[in-house]
């Protein structure tokens, strides 16, 4: 029987779960995983803060689709055939354990992502998955019912090819998919912190607010959610979930805007300022410093004190009328200025990509041509972060498998 022979361009986790899956399921298939960089699994090694956020547990298909501010519909119909449930069960299979933590995020039992990376190498050994790193596609040809691809000055025919070697930061750079017809969403930065200089807060870098309200000042976005303080200004999932919904917008505004910040998003303003009151007739005696009714970080207390124009020393029976005014201020409705972004190139995601009405979700196959398939941040697929990214990879990836096994069975038959 004729061996066929996969290409797949990218050794990420898409790349390298379409590889190894497409190996297992079709034993007269040849599988090469053809990367650019000299370490594959590089980006999912530090996903996670190096614990790898494999997926997330909190919720059910159409939830989960809830969670991806640009592919909405074709991951939900995508996850109908490979869901993180199916995820579990194959690592699991393999011997990895898997532990859902309380805010939904799966992470391997070990707390280390090189459990995943190994378990996925494993499987590349074990079904002969080549790969080759140091090489980068730059060019497809298609020519009598097969793929030639293009690696500098070396030529690699193929019967299939899965493109799955994540998002560009440019637009230019998706020129030789251009070439196969497809069209391309312009890529802009998803997943980023905010930058605010002079803004004061770097004293507060590693602060953590574990219930934050953030909008975007003159637009419609808002979100709820943990934050952290950093050196250059804001971080944590509720920065990152904002910058994912309005990574065009911000972008339009060449990140340069202004947030409002309510630190106590679970009262309205009226019982808050109920809530200091009380709190002034009742530990009249008691310093402000010490006074922390909220639960906050008491660095962070303080830090609000300060911007209120109080003395943390003075005690609750000196706050005055226009003091109190102005930490109901500060606590519910907090302005800063952002003046720039910062990404991390290892785990930062790019918003855009192949356009996916041009995608067969079914089996990842190109509607333009024929046995090329795509997988992962490729197309124009992005989620929150909490594990959407990783899910969707690994979805992507293990339907492009099916199909190119079952096409390969097809046409041996």
């Amino acid at each position: 029987m004729k061996k066929w022979k996969l290409i797949v361009v990218g050794a990420g986790p898409a790349g390298f779960f379409c590889a190894v899956n497409a190996a297992r399921m079709n034993s007269f298939l040849d599988v090469i995983m053809v990367e650019k960089s000299g370490e594959p699994l590089s980006k999912l090694k530090v996903s996670g803060g190096g614990r790898c956020n494999l997926t997330n547990g909190s919720f059910d298909i159409a939830e989960m689709a809830d969670r991806y501010p640009r592919g909405k519909n074709f991951v939900r119909k995508a996850f109908h055939r490979f869901f993180r449930t199916d995820l579990v069960l194959w690592f699991q299979e393999r011997g990895v354990r898997i532990k859902q933590e309380p805010d939904g995020r799966m992470f391997p039992s070990t707390d280390s992502s090189q459990t995943i990376v190994d378990c996925l190498q494993r499987e590349a050994e074990l079904y002969r998955v080549e790969v080759v790193t140091h090489t980068e596609v730059n060019r497809l040809l298609g020519t009598r019912g097969l793929w030639q691809v293009q690696c500098g000055n070396r030529r690699i025919d193929a019967d299939f090819v899965c493109i799955a070697c994540g998002g560009y930061p440019r637009a230019g750079t998706f020129s030789w998919l251009q070439e196969m017809g497809h069209t391309i969403e312009p890529p802009v930065p998803s997943l980023f912190t905010f930058n605010m200089p002079g803004s004061g807060t770097a004293s507060l870098k590693g602060i953590a607010v574990q219930d934050a309200s953030v909008k975007v000042i003159g637009t419609r976005l808002q979100e709820r959610g943990p934050l952290l303080f950093t050196h250059w200004g804001m971080s944590g999932p509720v920065i990152l979930n904002l910058s994912a919904w309005g990574a065009r917008e911000l972008a339009a505004m060449r990140y340069d805007f202004g947030v409002r910040v309510n630190w106590i998003p679970g009262l309205h303003e009226d019982e808050l300022r109920t809530l200091l009151q009380s709190r002034r007739s009742q530990a009249a005696g008691r310093k402000l410093r010490n006074g922390n009714p909220f639960a906050l970080p008491q660095r962070f207390w303080e830090y609000v004190l300060q911007q209120s124009g109080i003395n943390p020393e003075h005690r609750w029976s000196e706050l005055q009328g226009r003091q109190l005014n102005r930490l109901i201020r500060s606590l519910s409705a907090q302005q800063f200025a952002v003046r720039g972004k910062t990404t991390f190139k290892e785990e930062f995601v790019t918003a855009g990509g192949i356009r996916v009405s041009e995608v067969d979700v079914n089996t990842m196959m190109s509607r333009k041509r024929e046995n090329l398939f795509f997988a992962g941040e490729i197309l124009d697929v992005d989620g929150l972060t909490g594990g959407f990214n990783l899910q969707h990879a690994w979805t992507s990836g293990f339907i492009a498998a099916s199909a190119v096994s079952a096409r390969a069975k097809a046409d041996a038959l």
